[in-house]
């Protein structure tokens, strides 16, 4: 792990970096774990990346034959991105089949992240899935997009972060214009652009690191509002995540994203990430703080 001032120029570099954490000094406990930021626009931890880390560091404590399928954490308080960031995991249970796993993320002493994961041993069962939409563009036919999560990207494209994930949105991303009025969904095609290496764990991880980078949007496409609204504020509360199948975040996937309601400054949105032929990898949940002038 490097700190962020020496973290590698190329955005996949850096993203490998950033999931590779250092075993920390301390002595109590072997379960304790450093991880180094990525400098942001604003300044705050990128919430994508905390949870990235925060499995990598829960799944350094199971058995290499059970993989994470499950996810609840709560964003507690913004993160610097200039500092590093300290997580200590604790070993709640060790079942024949399952393993589960708290981890706390912290910065100057404070926790700014808290999720609990669990861990499962794969064994056989029954096996359905909801199908992926048909009809949408191929990402091919879609321009190249950055993202407009505001932890992201600063509000005025003036100085914006070289990300290591590709995006094509669908319809074109809501930034200046939302699309054709408000919409209750939208999809987004996203991968890492380069190979990474074999390691499903690893897939996992960043498949996590992606999924904040566009869900809260739903939210704004539903009421026909901009990220460049004067004045806007939108923070992420939780995120909840369940990985179904493997899958690679080098390869084309597409994220097919709802808000079902939106109440007390408060929006709920979920995802569904297919991989390109249609299997069905992961779900996800997350409720964001958003604020909108009047």
């Amino acid at each position: 792990m490097t700190d962020a001032a020496a973290a590698p120029t190329d955005p996949v570099a850096a993203l490998l970096e950033v999931l590779d954490l250092a075993a920390s000094d301390a002595r109590t406990t072997e379960d304790i774990f450093v991880g180094a930021s990525q400098p942001m626009p604003h300044g705050r931890v990128y919430g994508g990346q905390v949870v990235a880390q925060s499995i990598v560091a829960a799944q350094r404590t199971v058995d290499a034959d059970r993989s994470a399928h499950s996810l609840h954490g709560y964003f507690l308080r913004p993160g610097d991105a200039a500092k590093p960031i300290t997580f200590s995991v604790d070993r709640i249970h060790d079942g024949r089949s399952f393993s589960t796993r708290r981890t706390q993320a912290y910065q100057n002493g404070v926790p700014i992240f808290s999720m609990i994961a669990s861990f499962e041993v794969e064994s056989p069962g029954l096996d359905h899935q909801a199908p992926m939409p048909e009809g949408l563009p191929e990402p091919e036919d879609l321009p190249s997009e950055p993202s407009t999560s505001e932890a992201v990207v600063s509000l005025d494209r003036s100085d914006t972060w070289d990300r290591p994930v590709e995006h094509r949105h669908i319809p074109v991303e809501a930034y200046g214009a939302a699309a054709d009025g408000p919409l209750l969904r939208h999809a987004v095609w996203m991968r890492v652009p380069r190979a990474l290496p074999d390691d499903p764990a690893l897939h996992r991880a960043a498949l996590v690191y992606m999924t904040d980078m566009s869900i809260q949007e739903t939210v704004l496409r539903a009421h026909d509002v901009t990220w460049a609204t004067p004045g806007l504020k939108l923070a992420s509360l939780d995120h909840a995540m369940w990985w179904h199948r493997d899958g690679r975040a080098d390869e084309w996937m597409l994220y097919v994203q709802e808000s079902p309601s939106a109440r007390g400054g408060r929006g709920l949105t979920q995802g569904r990430i297919y991989s390109r032929d249609g299997v069905l990898l992961a779900s996800v949940a997350q409720e964001v703080m958003v604020r909108v002038p009047r």
